[in-house]
Parts: C-alpha cells; sequence; structure tokens
C-alpha cells in the first residue's frame, strides 16, 4: 500500500499539469487526476514496463481527457435544450429522440444476461470491451460478440415495435 501512496505522491504533480494543459480548467484537470490515479492503481498490473511510468500515467490521463470531451459534447445547457431540442431541432424531434432513448431503455431493461451488463458497461460506461473481458473472466472476441449480440437484440425489438 505504501509503494501505492509513493505512485501518487510523486506522480500526480505532473498528471495535473499535463491534464491542465489539456483542459484549461483546473477542477476538471484534478478530478480528472484522481480518476487517473485510480484507473493506474486499479490497472498497475497491465504496466509493462516498456516506458517511464510518468508517461503510461499520462496516456491513462489521455484517455480519460478524451472521453470526458465524448461526453460533454453530448450534453446541451438545459435551456437550450428544452428551447431547440438541443441541435436548433424543433422542440418536437427533441421529444422524439427522446421517446426513442426512452424505448431503447425499456428494451435494455428486458435483456438477459450478461448482455445487459455488457451491453450497460460498454455502451453508458465506456468501459472497453477489452477490460470487460477481463470482468469476466472470459475472451475478448466473447465480449466483443456479446456487445453485438446485445446490440442487435435492442434494434431487432425497436424495428419490430415500429411495425
Amino acid at each position: 500500500m505504501d509503494d501505492l501512496d509513493e505512485l501518487c505522491r510523486r506522480h500526480s504533480g505532473t498528471v495535473y499539469r499535463y491534464l491542465l494543459s489539456l483542459t484549461g480548467d483546473e477542477y476538471l484537470a484534478e478530478e480528472l487526476t484522481q480518476e487517473t490515479m485510480f484507473r493506474a492503481i486499479m490497472n498497475i498490473d497491465t504496466f509493462r514496463g516498456e516506458s517511464k511510468l510518468s508517461v503510461w500515467l499520462c496516456q491513462i490521463a489521455k484517455h480519460l481527457c478524451d472521453a470526458q470531451r465524448r461526453r460533454s459534447r453530448r450534453t446541451v445547457p438545459l435551456e437550450e435544450a428544452l428551447l431547440t431540442g438541443g441541435n436548433g431541432e424543433d422542440l418536437a424531434a427533441a421529444l422524439e429522440d427522446r421517446e426513442t432513448a426512452e424505448r431503447i431503455l425499456a428494451e435494455l431493461h428486458l435483456l438477459e444476461e450478461p448482455y445487459k451488463e455488457v451491453f450497460l458497461l460498454h455502451a453508458l460506461g465506456d468501459v472497453p470491451l477489452t477490460r470487460i473481458s477481463r470482468l469476466f473472466g472470459r475472451s475478448d472476441s466473447w465480449a466483443r460478440v456479446t456487445y453485438y449480440r446485445a446490440k442487435a437484440m435492442i434494434a431487432r425489438r425497436l424495428k419490430e415495435g415500429e411495425e
């Protein structure tokens, strides 16, 4: 445990400065630094030593920053969403999109395990399929096939509901 504390103490400043240069936001850089250190501790067994530890940590940080940017692009201020539907669309189109999302969630709820859990982890939780395969103790191809089957089941059920 002392080694993990030392890892955080030694490298968190470097990771924070790197994230601050990427985001320009002190609070976001601090939050992402904490998440980076958490992920590094949880996945320290995957560090192969082919680079410096600080480089590996900054790579984790960059992936987290990229994921944060993708998530923030999908979000729209509440006032804009209520007035325009998010992208200049009319309110009817926004409500239709919301109804579609609710239908997808309803169909997801009906899926059997492990399809439901794999789909939730990957599509909504941004967990990579390789990590999911390790969580389930299965192969990467199993996770990929399970995810795509779940996606196909949801799509088929949505299409059947439209007919």
